[in-house]
């Protein structure tokens, strides 16, 4: 049903309502009103024909004529109830009248002076109003037909009817006029917003309509305008992240809440090998375990950092992140060329540390053999005892990049088991003890985790690399400590070395892992240190599936923790 049959129908049911009660009401109170008045003016007739009933006067002839100078029913009735007279009977009828005692009207009048009635009269056979007085000589009674009053009443609800009805066509004609000139414009707005919501952002309300309508119509205009506006931008948004995204030299991927990809530059589509028009499902990824697992997990609304992936003959670095509004983004970076290069150096230090190997120990040997010849001549032996140090210090270097190269290339695997904290701690700590007690340095041992599960030659050798490192830099009156400790959530064992030496500023912290990197190269050097040390740790400890954790305090020492999941 349209809004102007609508407003039609409730303007007809509210004024048909109104029209109704209106003439139920009035007739109801016109009624009760006119049987108030016509029961006050029977009582100011009752009281003319009680003075004028006096002591021997004849009741029957005094009734008949105040009945006709009042042209009403005039009752004259003595104190025991009898009808001396009545201006409607005579004669036999009237000696054939009830007694007139147990009347309400009466029974009222000779208690208060004054009672009234309206019932059913068994004389007339009508309805009847009964009004009664009291005098000396008994009761005098006037009554009135309320056939009267009830035509009265007829009339006056006729002509409220006649009344209401001419008002509800009218009323009719108004709520017509006005419905017209309310839905046309709603009408009209109705069909700007449906063409709005479906695309056309042209369409303006054109009318000009007073009122709430015409703030309504204003405000559909000021609306279309703005999102115009705001649609515009955005078209000019997505083409501008549309051009930036495909510039990229990475791979971009945009996945929704159901698992589509609804975005992906050309750079993705080339490394992903993908050829199928967005949006499609992600199932069509490349199906690597690490891939997926990023995707799941950033849906789930974590952040994947970074995880390497290997597509096709391609190793590709793969950040994922959640989306605000559900979904996930997969951003892409080629490591190709980066790990082809890696393979190139770690194939080259691998080689010529083998083949400086042979040569270096053969100088150490003769160095060695010199420093014994020509130790009664001191400057030649001071020579050869140069020589014969640097060599070892240079072997030493060759045995840590073989081993860094052989780590790296996946030649070596951990094999873990579980070792004994304070063995393993004492086969670290026993090479250093003779230099430990020349520089005056305490070594000891803090096991709060018994045993630990590692590869025993590779947490022996990360030990050892950390003992030296903190021997070197400890100074006199110091103290290295090799200690374990569970983890807190019982998923692995820390096992580091503490010490109290000099310590490292925390520009240098982060990448004291770095090989070749040396907080201070000089005294490095001048220590034997190779530079490589620490990097063979974090390796040692990687491959495990474990991490190190470096904390110091320039001044205090350091602390070097190495995690060893269960």
């Amino acid at each position: 049903m349209k809004l102007a049959q609508r407003l039609l129908l409730g303007a007809l049911l509210i004024v048909g309502v109104f029209l109704v009660v209106a003439v139920v009401l009035s007739g109801q109170r016109l009624r009760t009103q006119l049987v108030q008045l016509t029961t006050s003016q029977l009582a100011r007739e009752a009281r003319v024909v009680a003075l004028q009933w006096l002591a021997g006067a004849d009741a029957d002839q005094l009734a008949n004529a105040a009945g006709t100078a009042l042209s009403h029913r005039v009752t004259l009735i003595d104190s025991a109830g009898r009808v001396l007279g009545d201006s409607e009977f005579d004669g036999p009828a009237l000696a054939a009248l009830q007694n007139h005692a147990s009347r309400p009207e009466v029974v009222a009048a000779r208690r208060d002076g004054e009672g009234s009635a309206q019932r059913l009269s068994p004389s007339e056979g009508d309805e009847e109003l009964y009004v009664a007085i009291r005098t000396g000589s008994g009761v005098a009674r006037v009554s009135i037909g309320t056939t009267e009053l009830d035509d009265i009443v007829a009339r006056a609800r006729r002509d409220v009817l006649l009344s209401g009805m001419i008002a509800l066509l009218i009323a009719l004609a108004l709520a017509a006029v006005f419905s017209r000139q309310v839905t046309a414009p709603i009408v009209e707005l109705k069909d700007v917003a449906g063409a709005i919501a479906a695309g056309d952002l042209s369409r303006r309300p054109a009318l000009s309509a007073p009122g709430e309508v015409g703030e309504l119509a204003s405000a559909v205009r000021r609306m279309a305008e703005q999102l115009d506006g705001r649609l515009k931008a955005l078209e000019t948004e997505d083409v501008l992240l549309g051009a930036i995204i495909e510039s990229l030299n990475q791979g971009v991927v945009a996945i929704d809440a159901q698992r589509r990809v609804v975005r992906i530059n050309s750079t993705g589509r080339q490394w992903l090998d993908l050829t199928t028009d967005v949006p499609f499902s992600a199932d069509l990824l490349p199906r690597d375990r690490e891939l997926l697992d990023a995707l799941q997990t950033a849906l789930g609304g974590s952040v994947v950092e970074r995880v390497e992936v290997q597509v096709g003959n391609r190793i590709l670095a793969v950040t994922a992140r959640p989306l605000g509004v559900g979904g996930a983004v997969l951003a892409f970076y080629d490591l190709t060329g980066i790990r082809r290069l890696e393979t190139v150096r770690r194939d080259f230090v691998a080689n010529v540390s083998h083949e400086l190997k042979t040569p270096l120990t053969a100088i150490r040997g003769f160095a060695e053999t010199l420093v014994g010849e020509l130790s009664e001549r001191a400057q030649h032996s001071q020579f050869a005892e140069t020589i014969r140090s640097n060599a070892e210090r240079m072997h030493r270097l060759v045995d840590d990049l073989l081993d860094l190269s052989k780590i790296e290339s996946g030649g070596w695997a951990p094999t873990p088991s579980s070792v004994d904290v304070m063995t393993a701690a004492g086969d670290a700590l026993n090479p250093y003890r003779a230099t430990a007690q020349a520089r005056g340095v305490t070594l000891r041992v803090e096991a709060g985790a018994s045993t630990v599960n590692a590869d025993p030659v590779a947490l022996r050798q990360a030990l050892t690399n950390l003992v030296e490192n903190a021997v070197r830099y400890t100074s006199q009156g110091g103290e290295v400590v090799v200690f374990s400790k569970p983890d807190a959530v019982g998923t692995g064992v820390w096992v580091g070395v503490r010490d109290t030496g000099a310590g490292i500023a925390p520009e240098h912290l982060p990448r004291i892992f770095e090989r070749f990197y040396r907080v201070d190269a000089a005294r490095s050097r001048a220590e034997g240190g190779t530079g490589l040390g620490l990097s063979i740790v974090r390796h040692l400890v990687e491959a495990h599936r474990g991490r190190v954790v470096a904390e110091s305090e320039v001044g205090k020492g350091t602390i070097i923790n190495m995690y060893f999941p269960t």
